[in-house]
């Protein structure tokens, strides 16, 4: 054992470790340290970095230190692996190690995922929550909703809601012998078209007073637009001005058509012909006549606000042998929805419509083409013609009709002319 070669501590058995000129790492780690000269910030590492590279041992103070590890460092030697806090004692050491170590605690686990087992046997209620909702939660919640559906007088509204609903499923409600419904009319048609005619169009309305309050009356106006329009708005502007509700005469192919011909009934129009006109006039009903018919409503846009021919004046027969007055309305802004700028004839007539039109949006654009433009509207109505004043066989006078129907044209002409003045822009 004399003759056995001393390894010194640290060299893990390799020789040559640690007895040269600089010792061993770990004869480095044990032996004691001097206070060494602040480096430069560029040169020396992190504070964090070298505590975590070179942790001292537990227990470190507590070993016997080998005589070949007690050999005094050199200074250039000592200075190259000295860092920053190498001068705080073992128990710093330990106590910066023991705060670097600690990890923060695991996020505690889901109690669904800790209750595996017990899922299992959950009562209803408690797989269900809802079902432990009180009543009065669900009787406010509705409350809520019912004042966001139908305003701060939620409960009359709702009331008068529920009793119709209640007359539609029981069919206790009326409709008279043209099929308008005035109750599906007035809660759905006018509220659809409401906004599009305040919002949209922004229709201006003047002279509602000439609309009488009761009685019979017809309704003259010009028609534009491309799609009658028109007159949708027309029977909008009448209703809420005035509480009544305008009686249109439509063409033959709105009725031929399936869905717009069960609407058009239930909103109250019906076929132009004179005997339902001459019938709703006797009722005391408003109607309303469009004379130029698809001649107004296809003609180009380089014609518009030009009236074309009223027909045969079959409508001005209609007041005279029934003695109510006829109103005249000039409508400006429908002409401009619509731009009609070509027609497609040969489709018109394989398809059996007056006409395919063709405007700036459309088909080009497809759908969105069929968005009408929003030009700003005026409707005026002017005096009452009376039609009481004529004997009782006016109306078989051509003459006399012909005469009569040019003058209800010339108010509505002279009319448009006076608005086109007036208006300052066609979408101001």
């Amino acid at each position: 054992m004399g003759d056995a070669e001393i390894i010194p501590i640290g060299t893990r058995g390799r020789p040559g470790r640690g007895t040269g000129k600089q010792p061993s790492s770990a004869a480095r780690g044990l032996a004691p340290t001097k206070k060494s000269a602040p480096k430069k910030p560029a040169a020396s590492k992190s504070a964090d970095d070298t505590s975590v590279a070179k942790k001292p041992r537990q227990g470190a103070v507590d070993e016997p230190i080998a005589a070949e590890d007690q050999q005094e460092t050199p200074p250039a030697a000592h200075e190259e692996i000295s860092a920053p806090g190498a001068d705080r004692g073992p128990a710093d050491a330990d106590e910066q190690d023991t705060s670097s170590e600690e990890t923060p605690a695991p996020p505690a686990a889901p109690a669904a995922a800790s209750d595996g087992p017990r899922a299992s046997s959950l009562s209803t209620r408690e797989r269900n929550p809802l079902r432990s909702i009180p009543t009065s939660a669900w009787l406010s919640a509705f409350q809520q909703a019912a004042m966001e559906v139908f305003g701060d007088a939620w409960e009359p509204r709702l009331a008068e809601f529920l009793a119709f609903l209640r007359r539609r499923i029981t069919g206790d409600y009326v409709v008279d012998e043209y099929g308008f419904d005035a109750e599906v009319t007035q809660r759905f048609f006018m509220a659809a078209l409401r906004p599009i005619a305040q919002q949209w169009f922004r229709i201006e309305v003047r002279g509602a007073e000439n609309i009488p309050i009761e009685g019979g009356a017809l309704v003259v106006s010009n028609h534009s637009g491309t799609v009658p329009v028109d007159g949708l708005m027309t029977m909008v502007s009448i209703h809420d001005h005035t509480g009544r509700h305008l009686r249109a005469l439509g063409a033959d192919l709105v009725f031929q058509l399936p869905v717009i011909s069960s609407l058009a009934r239930k909103g109250g129009a019906t076929l132009a012909c004179n005997e339902d006109a001459e019938r709703m006039l006797r009722g005391g009903e408003l109607v309303g006549v469009w004379p130029e018919g698809f001649k107004g409503i296809g003609k180009p846009f380089s014609q518009r606000y030009k009236l074309q021919r009223f027909g045969r004046g079959g409508f001005v027969s209609a007041a005279l042998r029934t003695g109510v007055p006829i109103v005249p309305l000039a409508v400006v802004g429908a002409e401009e929805i619509y731009p009609l700028v070509g027609n497609i004839p040969a489709l018109a007539r394989l398809i059996g419509v007056p006409y395919i039109p063709v405007t700036p949006l459309f088909p080009l654009l497809g759908p969105l083409g069929l968005i009408p433009l929003p030009s700003k509207w005026l409707l005026e109505f002017g005096e009452p013609i009376r039609t009481d004043e004529y004997d009782d066989g006016a109306a078989d006078d051509p003459m006399l009709v012909f005469d009569v129907t040019d003058q209800v044209r010339e108010t509505i002409q002279q009319t448009l002319y006076s608005l086109l003045m007036q208006r300052s822009s066609v979408f101001g």
